[in-house]
């Protein structure tokens, strides 16, 4: 069986399809499109925990977000994002140097993130516990620091 495909044919098909989005797959896919349909994923506990640890970490240092940002060598977008936005998901790289700064295990910090599925959950159970814990308050209360360092000594066990 051969079949014959026309140029008219290929046209006509094509003002069919005029206005809409073509595309395939998933690589498809515009992550900007937003749909009333579509609801938006449940914000889970440990990106709340991962927003409380950096903000007050970088408390901590007293350091400002730009500071932090400079020192971790990431955009400050970046930084903003993971302190103010629930839904955002940071990238590997932004989680590396963050680690890296705040002195913590890279891999507790993406789990806590979402981008990894930790085999462990102990440990972000316990950020959870110490998000729940936590107040933004311009410095940190004595059992706000004692938290923190609890979390951190967790977060910091390669």
């Amino acid at each position: 069986m051969k079949i014959n495909v026309t140029e008219e044919w290929c046209v006509s098909q094509a003002q069919l399809e005029a206005g809409a989005e073509v595309g395939a797959g998933v690589i498809a896919l515009d992550p900007t499109f937003e749909n009333d349909d579509v609801k938006s994923e449940p914000i889970d506990d440990s990106r709340v925990a991962l927003q409380r640890f950096v903000e007050l970490s970088r408390r901590q240092k007293n350091l400002s977000r730009q500071q932090l940002a400079e020192q971790a060598d990431i955009d400050l977008c970046e930084l903003e994002g993971i302190e103010t936005d629930m839904h955002y998901m940071p990238e590997t790289r932004t989680l590396y140097q963050l680690a890296n700064v705040l002195g913590v295990s890279q891999k507790k910090l993406m789990g806590l993130s979402g981008l990894t599925q930790p085999k462990d959950v102990s440990y972000v159970e316990e950020a959870v516990r110490y998000a729940a814990r936590s107040e933004s308050i311009s410095r940190l209360t004595p059992e706000e620091q004692a938290a923190l360092d609890g979390l951190i000594a967790v977060l910091s066990e390669k």
